[in-house]
């Protein structure tokens, strides 16, 4: 049964994958395992000379330029936003993320190996309420045409348009109101896309050598190269928002605002962060409980038994 989470969580068992870096092409062996209150989510590079923990948070991001990357002391960890998406669409916490790598493995290209691995694990709340963050007043950032915003909501909304000029990627919209079952049911399965002649450049250059149909979709001029093609109809936009979902989660905490983002990116996702935490009078840090004296406010509905994406 789904219910109104006051309280932080973490998961109730360790639990572990493996998979490829998107990049590099190398195997890669990561390992979500249960935190302390107030811990927060962080990565720990464990194939370095000496662990080095970044916590996932805006201002230890380094790279927005092919992906999301955070970094901490000259080291890096490489296509969080996948992760960070399931760990907020689930309603985690606190969470200690090993990885021997430079990147999260890709997967499948979407969140859902990762939500289905913390259903594997189970989810518990702690005796520490969680902290929201409110957003008092809108705030937009832009760049060209692109825009993104966060406004003043009950609970928090996303919407979402990308246009690609593309006459398989045209115009397409979303809107979510969140929650764990919604993220789990229309969002976490939504696999990354690129162009091929993209993919073929990229590959030149070194990169994208763990790339394949088996985790992104896969465009060329007319038509969608992945045999069993599409998984919605609307694939495109609704990866957007599971990005999207990713990058704001790095303010560190869950917020409660409407995201506006037309046409965004990683880089302008981080930029909208960056914007609201520079104009204290933008947002409030709230407790959870303390909701229930601001009837402007909604929680999103979160269950504790398992899910399936």
């Amino acid at each position: 049964m789904a219910y109104t989470s006051f309280n932080q969580r973490t998961l109730l068992q360790p639990v572990r994958c493996q998979g490829v870096g998107l990049h590099s092409g190398a195997p890669v062996n990561l390992v979500l395992l249960p935190a302390p209150v107030n811990h927060g989510i962080v990565f720990v590079r464990t194939d370095t000379p000496r662990p080095v923990c970044i916590p996932a948070l805006t201002e230890y991001v380094v790279d927005t330029s092919l992906a999301t990357t955070l970094g901490k002391d000259g080291v890096k960890v490489s296509t969080v936003e996948h992760l960070m998406s399931a760990l907020a669409g689930m309603g985690l916490d606190n969470v200690r993320v090993e990885l021997d790598g430079p990147e999260v493995p890709i997967m499948d290209g979407s969140a859902a190996p990762f939500s289905s691995l913390i259903s594997e694990a189970g989810v518990r709340e702690q005796e520490e309420p969680r902290r929201l963050l409110v957003i008092k007043k809108t705030v937009t950032v832009t760049d060209g045409d692109k825009e993104a915003s966060l406004s003043p909501a009950k609970g928090f909304r996303i919407s979402c348009t990308v246009d690609f000029k593309h006459p398989l990627i045209t115009e397409q919209s979303f809107e979510l109101e969140f929650s764990d079952r919604c993220f789990a049911r229309e969002i976490s399965r939504a696999r990354t896309f690129c162009f091929r002649r993209d993919v073929e450049m990229l590959q030149k250059m070194g990169l994208a050598r763990g790339g394949s149909l088996d985790n992104a979709i896969v465009v060329d001029e007319f038509s969608i190269l992945n045999p069993d093609g599409l998984r919605f109809a609307d694939e495109f936009v609704r990866h957007k928002i599971l990005d999207a979902i990713g990058d704001i989660s790095l303010f560190g905490r869950p917020v409660m605002g409407h995201l506006k983002a037309f046409k965004t990116g990683h880089a302008l996702n981080q930029k909208l962060v960056k914007a609201v935490l520079a104009d204290p009078n933008s947002y409030e840090i709230v407790p959870a409980r303390k909701h229930l004296e601001l009837p402007e406010l909604r929680l999103p509905e979160l269950g504790l038994e398992p899910l399936v994406a």
